[in-house]
């Protein structure tokens, strides 16, 4: 999209036009092609009509991530995959503001500004810094469309001066033309210069699987789920750091958090009644004998994270299952004895052992009217197939 072309959708004329090109989207679902014949009828520009359909499709994408206010905001498809999803996004401006009350953040490489919305929603004084001028243009009429306050600029991340901002914020682009960038030297900008920006007061976003070992001395790495999804890691600098290593899970029921503070160490030990899942995040962090502490159980192995207990517990950072049996771990005896229980819809779970679900469930060839949960892991070493039932 030009800019010239985003700037006229942001007037009168091109609201009206998103609005039916979103009428549109909502009467034909699945079918762009009849969606952009209905908006070329009403705006004969073919760059205005186009740029009308993409953003009421994206906006219909975008609910997911950010809610109502997709249906007044601007993207690019690769913008809006690479955005914070705005429950994420809150928590750490929020996390930022406690630290910073009223004071300035520099967000550098905004994008759309996912990020930098909520910045501003959490009462900071919030700039935004992006190379593309497109992506700044949308961070700036996602702003103005949202009714926050902020400034956006074109500009490199790596050379602005920031030393007017109480905080940075910077979140380096780790997808190249070719895919994703494991190397971290590879990142944009460089493993090198998020070193450098760490030195301030800064916080980073970091992919999931960042290793603990590249976590610099007195950096706070926080690894952030959203839904069940571990969505990103977060590297807060020593001014803003309160721990070594966290994980926060956020939920339908809101947020919880847990850090290495809570964990007391756990050992291995016989599977009890009652079998935890840790959450994704916590695995991340290597708190998962703090979730073990949490409901008074152990490992069921020293290199799975799985965690059992004789007790039954809510927590928010671990699903837990019932254990009903023991049943055997090769694949015909497992066959037989799923079919002798009637068994005929199964869900496999499994960790530590070299299974693919989907394909073992077809070799299985299940054909009961009950249905089942099935763990297959490790415990103490030695495959394990347990019967558990969600609680």
């Amino acid at each position: 999209m030009e800019i010239e072309t985003l700037a006229w959708l942001q007037t009168t004329e091109g609201g009206r036009l998103l609005v039916h090109a979103a009428r549109a989207w909502a009467e034909h679902p699945g079918d762009p092609v009849r969606v952009a014949s209905v908006v070329r009828r009403l705006e004969p520009d073919a760059a205005k009509a186009a740029a009308a359909t993409t953003q009421a499709q994206l906006r219909e994408r975008a609910a997911a991530k950010f809610g109502e206010s997709a249906t007044r905001m601007f993207f690019t498809p690769d913008a809006l995959e690479q955005a914070t999803r705005s429950r994420v996004a809150e928590h750490r401006a929020a996390r930022l503001a406690a630290a910073i009350p009223g004071g300035s953040v520099i967000d550098l490489g905004c994008g759309i500004g996912g990020d930098l919305l909520a910045f501003a929603r959490a009462g900071l004084i919030a700039a935004g810094l992006e190379s593309d001028p497109v992506r700044a243009a949308m961070a700036q009429a996602n702003l103005a469309a949202l009714g926050l306050a902020g400034a956006v600029q074109v500009g490199d991340a790596t050379t602005v001066d920031l030393s007017g901002f109480d905080a940075a914020f910077a979140d380096p682009a780790r997808r190249s033309g070719r895919g994703r960038v494991f190397d971290v030297e590879g990142w944009t900008p460089p493993w090198s210069w998020v070193l450098a920006l760490l030195t301030r007061r800064s916080l980073v976003k970091v992919a999931p699987g960042i290793g603990h070992d590249l976590v610099p001395p007195g950096v706070e790495a926080e690894w952030v789920s959203d839904g069940g999804d571990v969505k990103e890691a977060v590297l807060w600098s020593p001014s803003l750091s309160t721990t070594d290593r966290r994980a926060t899970v956020i939920g339908e029921r809101g947020l919880a958090t847990i850090t290495e503070e809570d964990d007391p160490g756990a050992d291995v030990r016989d599977v009890g009644a009652y079998l935890y899942e840790p959450d994704g995040a916590v695995i991340r962090a290597g708190l998962v004998t703090a979730v073990a502490a949490g409901v008074d159980g152990g490992l069921v192995d020293p290199h799975i994270a799985y965690v059992t207990s004789d007790e039954s517990f809510r927590t928010p950072f671990a699903r837990g299952y019932r254990v009903l049996e023991h049943l055997p771990y090769r694949e015909k005896q497992l066959r037989a004895a799923l079919h002798e229980r009637g068994v005929g819809r199964l869900t496999i779970k499994k960790r530590g052992v070299q299974v693919v679900p989907e394909e073992l469930r077809k070799r299985l060839a299940l054909k009961g009217e009950n249905e089942a949960t099935v763990v297959l892991t490790r415990v103490a070493g030695q495959g394990t197939a347990l019967l558990v039932e969600p609680f």
